[in-house]
């Protein structure tokens, strides 16, 4: 019997890492990362519908954010209070990303 070989990929020239890398644009994580740098900010809902991403996914995209060393700030907490006085449906969080202060010249 004959080995088969599998035909050989083309192979990209290697990356010189003296250059930077420029972003993809279009992505997911641009179309998030537009949503939190508004003045208004956004919800998790906000980011699920421009996404279709899940709310796990969502939370941990910005947990992966705060690892970077990105800072988001929760802007505003709305609870609604259900039975019980238990967190209802309709409760959300306004997130953004902290605008960095200007260094103070001294």
């Amino acid at each position: 019997m004959a080995a088969t070989q599998r035909p050989t990929r083309a192979s990209r020239p290697p990356r010189d890492p003296a250059t930077p890398r420029h972003p993809r644009s279009g992505t997911k994580q641009e179309n998030v990362l537009a949503l939190l740098r508004r003045d208004e900010g956004a919800t998790i809902t906000q980011v699920m519908d421009a996404t279709g991403w899940q709310q796990h996914t969502v939370r941990g995209f910005l947990a992966g954010l705060k690892r970077k060393g990105v800072t988001v700030e929760v802007l505003d907490r709305v609870r609604q209070v259900g039975p019980s006085k238990q967190g209802a449906k309709g409760s959300y969080s306004i997130y953004r990303i902290a605008i960095a202060a200007p260094a103070e010249a001294g």
